[in-house]
């Protein structure tokens, strides 16, 4: 029998001098321990130091020990797989022993060490883990219980698939009708360990728990009346899970489950409200919740909206006392990462086939500093879950509740409502509108409230409302809000000012062109507001710039108005290094304004246009670098590429043909072949975005690369990459119109590919429409190669465009879709009513186009003969009848 492992007490002594050291608050010292920690990794038995100082060394205080395991665990994570064996079998056999250590934080310390350990080799190297673990439960001892439960919680969140796979014999067949048994124990520790446990194997309907669901069940209901509030935030999380998964097994229950959810959304502990709270949004996607919810509606309503309000420990949080913290710079920490959304080609639709926009969060996210989830949120997003389902029947109730609370003396309640009141707005709009008269006028006063936290989310409640707005008499709402919005912009409150320039850039998006007669009162605002943001708001405010840009177009190009935004923009632009990310806002916002200002931008193109080829050009040498040699250098952040390659396309889109002297200079061709091929599908959708756009702009530079280009774009016809694939598409069609019959050797690397796009059956609306006119662009240039498949495509075709406004895209495709007619009139035949509601569907098309569906409905009607003609004709809805006869005389 060999001897166990003894640390020699100098090396213990070093460690220990270590652990005291990296407890120091002082950086220069903390340097230095990182160093020492990495040079003792050199030697193979540190790591038997650190589990001995941890489970052994009883001498020492407990947060010392703790720590020796903690920087064990990183050890593991890192390189587990270079222990060596006699190592690893050390600190397995030590945990195992220190599991039911009488210190929880010791106790704690070594169930994260087991989990690291497990998730590292796999629970499938370590066999004995988990029934040692098991047996331990069985203990007399409460600490070995509980440290061994406390360490099988964390590895049933680590490794809950592993549990469930073939490779462990699935050790859950065993383990959960073991925690069940553990559901009824004296301790409310142990009790929320197990339920804690067999959570993880909700959601993924694990065999092993589906058979012993209605024992699950009953032991939940056991413990509904729990004194414990962690043991009640465990069974309120496991019936919300219950919800999704297992419907049918709850709605027997429902009125019971129900009854003690609204005492529990009540609960004094609000962790375990707000798991309650969580009920009711899981309900609202239910088919259920209508009939479940109805009867209840009276009680549940003033539940969530007293939830709404800020509770102390918020309003602390929240500085909600501050009203002037503009002069204070912010946090870094504070400032959460932004996505880029990269750009997508889309068309605009006639009225009737509007679609709403519904992309932005819904804006719950009024306090941003707290952006952890809490109850108010939760209990504002179920109100809004609910009004969505309920719609109107929610008024009865939530009506009086809003007149009291709205008018309420006291601040934080009349906060709530104005919370309350935004969330209905999309599910109860139709019912308000009564209301809004005099409550939009209420709102935009209280937009001056003194306190900040009111002004903040009144600014989020009016945007709710902005739609209603702007369609009403200007003077009286339009005007008056949009006024009292932009001194909100320039308000001593920094989350005043965020919430203000949010509702602004919704506001914008609502009011498009209406906005054109106050543009220069708005952009003194935004610049003015350049010179007082701090940090954060920097950022809001760029997403407001750009979108007043997409909003008003072209109106932005006056001499006046460039001169006021452009200085601060390119001042910016100057001052933010490469690296820097506060480029991505800026850029994206440059892109809108470029493309809005067209010919304006021209005097402040060359720096853009030059400085985004080089983020280009340092991003793809910085990925190469990367995928030779990982150790040796960093993978570079792509979103520097991907936001670069989108300001060049609004260049390209506002400059179009002046932008050919810039590209003749650059290896811009050379860079985009680069960008199309790259792994990233957002960086590809951007790539295939600007060649639409270079194609249109300056087609010679474009033209020399076609034999490479369109093998690639045809590779990336794959409908799972949505937008990928709708850029791809785009860029096809646009070039197609420009090579005329030189397209012919590419039709069939392509033509089939459009053909199964446009026949399947869950294709997003914007793909459907692209994939549609690139086929007639196509057929346009090349009608005998692409006519011949008519059949296959025409109806969807016909669908799929008759709800786009007349424009260039459109032109080219009904052209294009005529001549494959005139080719082969008989592939058209079967669905000629489609052919002709797609037709009727043009308001004013061009003279010559005129005449082409003329020709073809007259030539139909003529061959067929009146007779048959007559019966076809009677099967039009009378719009379609009344459309062709007026304006074709069919």
């Amino acid at each position: 029998m060999k001897m166990a492992w003894q640390p020699k007490e100098e090396g213990l002594q070093q460690i220990l001098q270590l652990l005291k050291e990296s407890q120091s608050p002082d950086t220069a010292t903390q340097r230095a321990v990182q160093k020492k920690l990495e040079e003792l990794n050199e030697f193979p038995d540190f790591n038997n130091y650190l589990i001995f100082v941890l489970t052994k060394l009883k001498t020492e205080d407990e947060p010392t020990r703790s720590l020796s395991g903690l920087i064990l665990k990183n050890n593991v994570k890192a390189h587990f797989h270079k222990f060596l064996p006699e190592v690893s079998e050390f600190i397995k056999q030590e945990c195992l022993n220190a599991v039911g250590d009488p210190s929880p934080l010791i106790r704690a310390t070594v169930g994260i060490l087991i989990t690291t350990i497990a998730s590292k080799g796999e629970l499938t190297s370590w066999p004995e883990l988990l029934p040692a673990l098991v047996i331990l439960l069985d203990s007399v001892d409460y600490n070995a219980c509980e440290g061994s439960f406390g360490a099988l919680q964390k590895i049933c969140e680590d490794s809950a698939e592993l549990l469930d796979s073939d490779a462990l014999n699935r050790p859950l067949n065993i383990l959960i009708p073991k925690f069940l048994e553990f559901f009824r124990h004296s301790s409310p520790k142990i009790r929320s360990h197990a339920i804690a446990c067999v959570n993880q194997f909700i959601i993924s309907r694990t065999q092993a728990l589906m058979t012993h669901i209605d024992p699950f069940l009953e032991n939940l209901f056991h413990l509904a009346s729990d004194d414990d509030p962690d043991v009640r935030k465990n069974v309120c999380r496991a019936l919300v899970m219950l919800l999704e998964v297992r419907m049918d097994r709850l709605i027997p229950h429902m009125h019971n489950i129900i009854e003690y959810m609204l005492m529990r959304t009540q609960d004094q502990d609000e962790a375990v409200a707000l798991e309650a709270c969580e009920f009711w949004l899981s309900l609202a996607e239910q088919h259920i919740c209508k009939e479940a919810l109805s009867q209840y509606l009276t009680r549940l309503v003033p539940v969530l909206v007293r939830g709404m309000k800020y509770s102390e420990i918020d309003i602390i949080l929240l500085k909600g006392d501050v009203e002037e913290d503009e002069m204070i710079p912010d946090r870094e920490e504070d400032i959460r990462p932004r996505f880029h959304k990269s750009r997508t080609h889309t068309h605009k639709h006639t009225e009737n086939g509007e679609e709403g926009d519904d992309d932005d969060d819904d804006g719950l996210d009024d306090d941003s500093s707290l952006s952890d989830w809490n109850l108010r949120k939760c209990s504002a997003a179920a109100l809004d879950c609910l009004a969505n389902v309920f719609g109107e029947d929610l008024l009865p109730v939530l009506v009086p509740i809003l007149k009291e609370t709205l008018f309420h003396n006291e601040w934080d309640v009349k906060e709530s409502g104005i919370l309350a009141l935004g969330a209905i707005a999309e599910g109860c709009m139709q019912g308000m509108i009564p209301h809004l008269g005099e409550l939009i006028p209420y709102l935009i006063n209280c937009l001056a409230d003194k306190k900040a936290l009111v002004r903040a989310i009144t600014c989020w409640t009016l945007s709710r409302y902005s739609h209603w707005v702007v369609t009403q008499n200007h003077d009286m709402y339009f005007k008056p809000l949009m006024n009292e919005l932009l001194k909100r912009i320039l308000d001593a409150n920094k989350r005043v000012q965020e919430a203000a320039c949010s509702a602004f850039a919704t506001l914008e998006e609502e009011a498009c062109t209406e906005l054109v007669p106050y543009l220069g009162f708005i952009l003194e605002t935004l610049v003015f507001a350049f010179s007082k943001y701090q940090h954060k708001n920097l950022l809001i405010l760029y997403d407001a710039i750009g979108t007043l840009a997409d909003s008003v177009g072209h109106h932005l190009n006056k001499e006046e108005y460039i001169n006021l935004l452009m200085p601060p923009l390119i001042e910016k632009w100057n001052v933010l290094k490469d690296e820097d990310k506060d480029l991505f806002p800026l850029l994206e916002c440059l892109s809108s304004v470029a493309t809005a200002l067209q010919s304006g931008f021209l005097p402040y193109c060359e720096p853009v246009y030059r400085r985004c080829v080089c983020l280009v050009e340092q991003t793809l040498n910085q990925h190469i670098a990367n995928t030779q040699s990982p150790e040796q250098f960093e993978a570079p952040d792509k979103d520097f590429m991907i936001v670069a390659l989108d300001l060049l396309s609004g260049l390209a889109e506002g400059l179009n043909g002046q932008i050919e002297k810039l590209v003749v200079d650059s290896n811009i061709m050379h860079l985009l072949y680069q960008c199309m091929q790259d792994p990233m599908p957002e960086v590809r959708q951007s790539s295939f975005a600007l060649l639409g756009d270079l194609t249109k702009a300056c087609f010679q530079h474009v033209h020399p690369c076609i034999p490479e280009f369109l093998p690639i774009l045809g590779q990336n016809l794959n409908p799972e990459f949505i937008s990928v694939c709708n850029n791809a598409t785009w860029a096809i069609g646009e070039i197609s119109v420009k090579l005329g019959q030189d397209m012919r050797p590419y039709v069939q690397l392509v033509v089939n590919q459009l053909i199964v796009i446009i026949n399947r059956g869950n294709t997003p609306k914007t793909l459907l429409e692209n994939t549609a006119i690139t086929i007639g662009r196509l057929g346009y240039v090349c009608p005998h190669d692409v006519a011949p498949m008519l059949q296959h495509f025409v109806r969807q075709w016909c669908s799929s465009l008759r709800n786009i406004r007349d424009n260039e895209e459109k032109d080219s495709a009904f052209r294009g879709m005529c001549q494959m007619i005139t080719v082969n009139p008989a592939g058209v035949v079967q669905d000629f009513i489609f052919f002709c509601d797609a037709v009727a569907s043009w308001v004013n098309p061009k003279e010559d186009l005129r005449d082409m569906f003329h020709k073809i409905l007259h030539g139909f009607k003529n061959q067929v003969g009146e007779e048959n003609w007559k019966r076809f004709a009677d099967q039009f809805p009378p719009q379609l009848h009344e459309r062709l006869s007026s304006t074709y005389g069919v």
